[in-house]
């Protein structure tokens, strides 16, 4: 019996689930209705809430772990970058950043779905500011970066924090651009190479390397 209760609970909460990413994918986190998706479950608002407490809360079961690994690549990304021995850094700034980017792409890739709500349909969540929570971990690591160069006699041109701050945010949208129009992957991960090229050489020049 309580393997009957599981197994229909399980089936319940996928059923939830497709409902809810349906109606937040259509119409974004704040203009989705929980009533038109417990509506659309045939369930009551009482049974729903013994699931989860609010569309919030609800929106977070969908995209909160994604949202985690997300940034947790990027960081873990930076801090191996920042364990390289600092006269090899200048070598290896490509690889490891390389490597990252195109683990994420192929993450977002096989949970497609979740991403474009992220990057879509979060306004009003603490989903929203994907974008800003990673250009501030890269400001943080060219910083450190910079001052890298500085200790190898190599020191960079300073950057104002206003365009530094552009420039960076471009870059991401431009990396997500390609997630959020589906493009095929094997074009995007072409993309991807060609992106980190002309994004690499542009800020070696603009940093005097």
């Amino acid at each position: 019996m309580g393997e009957e209760k599981l197994a229909e609970g399980s089936t319940t909460l996928e059923r939830i689930h497709r409902a809810a990413r349906a109606e937040f994918l259509e119409k974004g986190f704040q203009r989705a209705s929980l009533r038109n998706i417990v509506k659309s479950l045939g369930m009551t608002t009482g049974a729903f809430y013994g699931y989860y407490k609010s569309k919030e809360a609800l929106f977070e079961a969908l995209v909160g772990e994604h949202y985690s690994y997300f940034i947790g690549r990027f960081k873990a990304a930076q801090e191996e970058f920042a364990r390289i021995p600092h006269q090899q850094q200048p070598e290896e700034l490509g690889s490891v950043s390389g490597e990252c980017m195109v683990d994420m792409l192929h993450y977002a890739y096989r949970h497609l779905e979740e991403f474009k709500l992220i990057l879509c349909c979060s306004e009003g969540t603490a989903y929203a500011g994907l974008v800003d929570e990673m250009v501030e971990i890269e400001v943080e690591a060219t910083h450190a970066y910079q001052r890298v160069l500085k200790e190898l006699g190599r020191p960079s041109v300073e950057i104002h924090p206003q365009l530094e701050h552009i420039l960076i945010t471009g870059m991401f949208h431009t990396f997500f651009e390609m997630i959020i129009h589906e493009m095929p992957l094997q074009d995007a991960e072409q993309y991807l190479c060609e992106m980190r090229s002309f994004y690499t050489a542009g800020w070696m020049k603009i940093l005097g390397q």
